[in-house]
């Protein structure tokens, strides 16, 4: 495995072990899931490049595009929470509270 690919996998393990292991704040759940959405772009893009693929390129865009609406509906999502009940844990949650 090249440097390269090991930094990249790397990142995104480690992304995945914050999401499962340290779900108390909604911000850092949304924090690993862009960190993670990064890493594949930055794969993804690298991994065109390297190919020399030109039909490809534009697949990092559209990934960089979801990232960016992720991002903007988590963030709207945690501005909701935190104004309705008060903090960002995601224990005090509750699906049936509607």
């Amino acid at each position: 495995m090249t440097p390269p690919h090991f930094a990249f996998s790397a990142t995104f393990i480690l992304a995945l072990t914050g999401l499962v292991f340290h779900r108390t704040h909604l911000l850092s759940a949304l924090l690993c899931l862009e960190g993670m959405m990064l890493s594949l772009f930055v794969a993804l893009s690298l991994w065109a490049l390297q190919l020399d693929i030109t039909s490809f390129l534009a697949s990092p865009l559209l990934l960089l595009a979801f990232s960016a609406c992720e991002a903007s509906t988590g963030l709207a999502l945690l501005a909701a929470t935190a104004r309705t009940h008060g903090s960002d844990r995601l224990q005090s949650l509750n699906l049936l509270q509607c």
